[in-house]
């Protein structure tokens, strides 16, 4: 039997913890929302964070987190916000309308996700 856990990336395990209500999972956003997050590829490939009711994205693994992606407020109806809740880019009925929406937002160059923390900006401008 081969143990396909231990080559799962950080990603891919947090991923399947949200999805399998794992006990170590964080709590707090709506099982629609992840199921449906989780279904879009290009979100799949990114850390998946729950906090305050809300489905957020990241390009990296551990803290300090990008944050810079659109992020899902698992509310009726859904919400899609910009980065900080800078601008509302939608309501939803649906989590899969939601997940759409945020894939729609992402930058271009939105791929997957490092691994660690995310890297502090140069402070070496000429």
């Amino acid at each position: 039997m081969i143990d396909n856990m231990s080559t799962e990336t950080v990603v891919e395990t947090t991923w399947r913890q949200l999805l399998e209500h794992h006990p170590d999972a964080r709590r707090g956003g709506s099982p629609g929302a992840i199921e449906a997050a989780s279904a879009e590829p290009r979100l799949r490939q990114l850390f998946p964070f729950l906090s305050h009711g809300c489905l957020t994205f990241h390009r990296n693994t551990d803290f300090p987190w990008s944050n810079d992606l659109p992020f899902i407020a698992c509310t009726t109806p859904y919400k899609v916000y910009a980065t900080g809740y800078a601008e509302l880019l939608g309501e939803t009925e649906t989590p899969q309308e939601a997940a759409a929406l945020v894939v729609a937002h992402l930058p271009n160059d939105c791929g997957p996700a490092i691994e660690g923390p995310w890297p502090e900006p140069s402070s070496d401008r000429e």
